[in-house]
């Protein structure tokens, strides 16, 4: 069976930062592309962050361009979301998935919530 289990979540006051990790097991992430999005309360998902399987290639929504950055090791199964500069509008629960081809497997999400 598939998991993606989100950690490092929390609350931090505007300007902070916290690093989120993903970590998968039941199958291997080399040949994924993973991504991270976040859905605030009466809002919809939203992407945030992807990088495709290698590494090499990264996109991020405008909203956080410049302040996260996401990273990968495939060795360790694992995905990472740095935000720093934090902002009251970057609460959210933040949600990691993983997609190969037309699968798309999600994690439970992490709550972030970030005080003025």
């Amino acid at each position: 069976q598939v998991q993606l289990v989100e950690s490092g979540g929390g609350s931090v006051q505007a300007g902070g930062s916290l690093r989120l990790s993903c970590v998968v097991s039941g199958r291997t992430i080399s040949t994924d592309n993973m991504g991270w999005f976040r859905q605030a309360p009466g809002k919809e998902r939203e992407f945030v962050a992807d990088i495709n399987w290698s590494g090499a290639t990264t996109s991020y929504a405008d909203s956080v361009k410049g302040r996260f950055t996401i990273s990968r090791d495939n060795a360790k199964n694992t995905v990472w979301l740095q935000m720093n500069s934090l902002k009251p509008e970057d609460s959210a629960v933040y949600y990691c998935a993983a997609n190969h081809y037309s699968d798309v497997y999600w994690g439970q999400g992490t709550q972030v919530t970030v005080s003025s």
